[in-house]
């Protein structure tokens, strides 16, 4: 696979409407067709809300929409034969699939147990606040609606280490059950990020590792995924995963892509869990993701030539996937941090142009989001699929060399010899910038294939050239032989969008 490009093949605000497995399905040459290779499919799982879950609170893995419980059969997105009808036509149409796991928390117990707990402060989870009580949590999991067929597993206290609630006294807290503790390998906000919310799986428990296995051999099988996205990796043991991904690998006979969410813009906590899950998962990169954030919210004063500072991208390039937004960052979420409009496609271009990390393009960005009234950026964000897939090869030289206008090149490679390009962004003043891309192009035109500058730009006979940019804008010179090519095939995608 050349210049791996992702799709999140959803987003928070999706209808309810159980179609989404068939959208998908009807979408997947045009996906494909845009030069995307792989997707991330929504949480397939029976969730605790029913229809309306989103997927992030898992009441019973084995129900991918099979079975009458939570009040519907079909998941948010739709039934069990549509979702394995969905990842056999993506997987036709030269897509890989990766699937969502949520293994941090179950949600949506079926009854209640009587069971002793001590209490935590919400903010200091190493801080007692309260001796040994008998408490009644909703932690049993029987799963009536589907009648043992799968999996006979009764799941109960004994499988998670706390909760946040106490039916008895209509208590929100924090509860960590007797003689569990916490998990001290995890993520230290809040002094121990073990739990986060819900049925807190306890990794320590003999029986929840071995029926999550199980339920993994049965997953895999049935799906033949490529990979996986993970829930909440901070709040999960940091080793736990390895034996679980080398079981599936097993199975699957080849290796797995696997990214992880660790959602802290910290770098060396990022690089920790890297080291402590075995090199094994990739993590999304989050400070990246900050960085843009800053840049486009600073009304032109943040410095360009930091804006890889800190990041995956620069420090671990090949465990990075880089983003721009997901459904956790949109608007209305708790971890929103929307990217502006104006620098929307500067930031796209700053992962899907480069040879570090693998871009992760969000639903939102390519379709909208219409219950939000956000249109989809549009064109320039399938231009720049369209220059990854086809041109985006060679080596890589940077010139981050300004505060405000910065820019870089890829040579190309002589066996795509339409390969190469110069991007040039400002976020603020216009300016330009004298550039090398390779004497392999010397004396050709260069245009900028976003028509945001109008300039022809002939290269000398080293391959260089003084490229202009416009104020807030970026450009993106190519030769013009091929902008007519990259036109041509955007136009065969109904979903284009002026």
């Amino acid at each position: 696979m050349n210049n791996r490009t992702i799709l999140q093949g959803f987003e928070w605000y999706l209808p309810a409407d159980g179609k989404h497995w068939r959208r998908l399905t009807e979408l997947a040459e045009e996906i494909h067709s845009k030069g995307i290779n792989g997707i991330w499919l929504p949480p397939a799982y029976k969730g605790a809300n029913g229809v309306e879950d989103v997927g992030y609170a898992p009441y019973d893995l084995y129900d991918l929409g099979e079975f009458d419980q939570k009040g519907t059969i079909p998941t948010k997105y739709g039934t069990k034969t549509e979702y394995l009808e969905c990842i056999k036509w993506l997987k036709e149409n030269r897509l890989e699939v990766y699937g969502d796991i949520v293994f941090d928390h179950f949600m949506g117990a079926d009854e209640e147990e009587n069971v002793s707990a001590v209490k935590y402060h919400p903010d200091n989870r190493n801080e007692i606040v309260s001796g040994e009580e008998e408490i009644s949590a909703w932690t049993k999991f029987t799963f009536p609606g589907r009648k043992k067929k799968y999996n006979d597993y009764t799941w109960t206290w004994k499988n998670f280490s706390g909760v946040d609630y106490d039916d008895r006294r209509q208590d929100h807290g924090i509860f960590n059950f007797e003689g569990k503790g916490w998990e001290q390998d995890v993520d230290n906000e809040n002094g121990n990020y073990d739990y986060l919310m819900g049925c807190n799986l306890d990794m320590e428990y003999s029986e929840t590792v071995a029926q999550l296995n199980k339920w993994g051999k049965w997953y895999q099988e049935l799906t033949n995924l490529d990979g996986y996205r993970l829930d909440a990796v901070k709040h999960i043991q940091f080793n736990y995963f390895v034996d679980w991904l080398l079981n599936r690998r097993k199975e699957k006979g080849q290796d797995l892509f696997v990214v992880g969410e660790y959602w802290n813009g910290e770098l060396e906590k990022l690089t920790n869990y890297i080291d402590s899950s075995g090199t094994l998962i990739s993590l999304f990169d989050v400070p990246l993701h900050y960085r843009f954030y800053d840049a486009a919210s600073s009304n032109g004063q943040y410095d360009m030539r930091k804006i890889f500072e800190g990041t995956l991208a620069k420090e671990r390039p090949d465990w990075a996937v880089t983003f721009v937004d997901n459904h956790d960052t949109q608007k209305g979420q708790s971890l929103e941090s929307w990217i502006n409009g104006w620098f929307k496609v500067h930031a796209y271009a700053l992962i899907l142009l480069r040879k570090a990390g693998t871009p992760v393009v969000f639903w939102g960005d390519l379709f909208g989001i219409p219950s939000q009234g956000i249109e989809a950026v549009g064109r320039p964000l399938e231009v720049l699929l369209k220059i990854r897939e086809c041109f985006a090869y060679g080596s890589e030289i940077d010139y981050f060399d300004d505060p405000d206008v910065v820019g870089w090149i890829r040579t190309g490679t002589f066996e795509r010899e339409e390969s190469g390009f110069a991007v040039i962004m400002t976020n603020a003043d216009a300016g330009e910038k004298k550039m090398t891309i390779s004497a392999i192009h010397a004396g050709k035109v260069f245009v900028d294939i976003l028509g945001n500058n109008d300039a022809r730009v002939t290269l000398d006979e080293t391959g260089g050239g003084t490229f202009p940019v416009n104020g807030g804008q970026i450009s993106v010179y190519v030769t013009e032989e091929i902008v007519e090519k990259v036109n041509r095939d955007i136009k065969r995608s109904v979903f284009e969008t002026d």
